[in-house]
């Protein structure tokens, strides 16, 4: 079989075609592996992508709810700020696992 293949890597088409091709998969600025890290890359940075779109859909729903119901705004307000009205008292429980 090898003896089938030496006349034709004695060919300077054949031999520049594959030096070509050694060069690019291995030597390159854009090699193989490189283009795989960065197809790798680009997988993650789509997920982190739909991840921020979908918070920030939560959020703007979560900012309509409060600016037009003030029920759940003064909700907002005194779990988050531990806001409280006059004449009341709060008590924490603060869980020491946390």
């Amino acid at each position: 079989m090898f003896r089938n293949l030496l006349p034709h890597l004695k060919n300077k088409y054949v031999i520049a075609i594959l030096a070509f091709v050694v060069w690019m998969m291995f030597f390159d600025r854009n090699n193989f592996i490189n283009q795989i890290r960065l197809v790798n890359t680009l997988k993650g940075l789509d997920e982190q992508k739909e991840f921020y779109q979908r918070e920030i859909r939560k959020d703007s729903a979560e900012l309509h709810r409060l600016k037009t119901d003030t029920t759940s705004l003064e909700k907002f307000a005194r779990e988050k700020y531990l806001m409280k009205k006059e004449n009341e008292d709060i008590y924490l429980i603060i869980d020491k696992e946390k």
